[in-house]
């Protein structure tokens, strides 16, 4: 590839994860604000915290509905008024002083945003061609930076202002995207209709779930989320509470885990050529649960977070190289029903995330054990789910 066809192609990339991008950034960006919302709303905190479940049951429907509506009509208008009721939500969310309202206009923001991402990794299937796990290198990067980085800008706008301007700033940013999506969102299956699926909603969904071997993989990527989701939600109990951190030092380990990612997305980028996304998918699940077998023994045996972080950096890297390949390997297996593939792997994805805090609600002890264990779980049902896709083909 030519080298300004290249650069043409990560711009075109760098868009299409900036739009992927408004759903973690929605979900995470007024956390830090919370509080202040709860007493300006005169509501208890956990109506506040009730609008991110409503958000994530929102956006799981939207993906639901969407994806399979746009593999049958095409993705670009989706995409185009996702961003705009994404950004009108956004901006009636800050300036609402009734909490029903907020929590209607969350419910509608999450909606929009769904019919602006489930559309996106057609688009990188198209782009990419065979090379797709490459591209889906670069989706999944966002979707799992976006959760770490986001509660620090949502401090930073607390400094400046009021929790309004959170959302203000989600506005903008829809304005942002949309503006560039209008100008360079142009790809010729937009206007090829043979591209486009030609079943019903309904049917979209059975070719998806009847492909051989799919619904194995869709599981390996369930817990992949699962375990990830699972760090997200009890890192700073295990970190601060646990081991006596302070919020300066959480808030490092915390953002350390970007450099992880990003080394993590090199790595796969590099070795896909040589081994392909089966197997670096288990070899990531199988280093995977070495390290996460060791993060259950050195918490068991009541070791210093120095040694916690040594197991959890490189699970933090196999984690995501398990992810990215399985989302690939289930999106290479469609050329029509990408769209409602996308629904089924981001509403799982976002779903798992349900399970993570009752799970550790349940097995709280006080330590870091049910912490670990529950990472150790995700990646060994993700290693069956793959051993599973392993007989089903011999």
């Amino acid at each position: 590839m030519h080298s300004r066809e290249q650069i043409r192609l990560w711009l075109f990339t760098a868009m299409l994860s900036a739009i992927v991008a408004i759903t973690p950034f929605s979900t995470d960006l007024y956390l830090p604000a919370m509080l202040n919302m709860a007493v300006d709303f005169n509501v208890h905190i956990t109506l506040i915290q009730q609008s991110l479940s409503l958000f994530l049951a929102g956006y799981g429907l939207g993906m639901f509905i969407f994806g399979p509506m746009m593999d049958k009509y095409g993705r670009r208008p989706f995409v185009l008024w996702g961003i705009l009721g994404f950004t009108f939500a956004s901006v009636l969310s800050g300036l609402t002083t009734d909490i029903e309202w907020f929590l209607g206009w969350r419910f509608i923001q999450a909606l929009s945003g769904a019919a602006a991402t489930v559309a996106i990794p057609g688009y990188i299937k198209e782009l990419y061609g065979k090379d797709t796990p490459k591209g889906m290198s670069y989706l999944n990067l966002i979707m799992m930076l976006a959760p770490l980085v986001a509660p620090s800008v949502g401090s930073l706008m607390m400094t400046l202002g009021q929790w309004n301007l959170i959302f203000f700033l989600l506005a903008a940013y829809g304005v942002i995207i949309l503006v560039l999506a209008i100008f360079w969102l142009h790809v010729p299956s937009d206007q090829q209709k043979h591209h486009r699926s030609q079943y019903s909603f309904i049917s979209n969904y059975q070719r998806v779930f009847s492909k051989r071997g799919v619904k194995l993989d869709i599981l390996t990527s369930f817990f992949a989320s699962f375990a990830f989701f699972c760090y997200i939600t009890d890192s700073s109990f295990v970190f601060m509470q646990v081991f006596g951190l302070d919020k300066y030092t959480f808030s490092i380990i915390f953002a350390s885990n970007v450099g992880i990612l990003i080394l993590a997305s090199f790595i796969n980028g590099r070795l896909l050529g040589y081994y392909g996304p089966t197997t670096l998918l288990a070899m990531g699940t199988l280093l995977a649960i070495l390290a996460a077998s060791g993060l259950v023994v050195v918490n068991m045996m009541g070791l210093s977070y120095g040694f916690t972080l040594v197991m959890l950096y490189p699970f933090m890297g196999c984690l995501w190289i398990m992810s990215v390949n399985a989302d690939s390997i289930i999106l290479m297996k469609f050329k029509k029903e990408v769209g409602t593939a996308s629904a089924v792997i981001g509403t799982l994805k976002f779903g798992s995330g349900a399970f993570a805090g009752p799970l550790l609600a349940i097995f709280h002890s006080g330590s870091a054990v049910p912490f670990s264990s529950l990472l150790l779980g995700g990646v060994l049902l993700a290693c069956l789910s793959q051993g599973g896709n392993y007989f089903l083909k011999h």
